[in-house]
């Protein structure tokens, strides 16, 4: 989770399309990752959250939030990112190994 969002506090610009696709890739690879008994329920459900934000962002970027906005916003999501990576060490390398 650190590593996707990271790749968005790196761009100037974010696009809503662009982050509508991570989301998409987000939702069916933690799908995947609980049916397959990778993750656990709760890693799953704590990992919605990210997935959330990431929504709340591409909806408010849709209607014209200001970037310095959505940077605020992406730094939150950082840091709920690198907490959730503490509880769940492994879920960051299971995600991005599914690209």
């Amino acid at each position: 989770m650190e590593t996707l969002i990271c790749r968005f506090e790196k761009l100037e610009n974010i696009k809503s399309e662009v982050l509508d696709n991570e989301i998409m890739f987000l939702a069916d690879t933690l799908e995947m990752l609980r049916i397959t008994d990778e993750i656990s329920n709760d890693a799953f459900l704590d990992a919605g959250m990210i997935q959330g934000g990431l929504s709340i962002i591409s909806n408010l970027l849709s209607q014209g939030l200001n970037p310095e906005d959505v940077r605020n916003q992406i730094n939150r999501l950082k840091q709920k990112s690198i907490a959730l990576s503490k509880t769940y060490p492994e879920l960051d390398k299971l995600i991005e190994e599914r690209r």
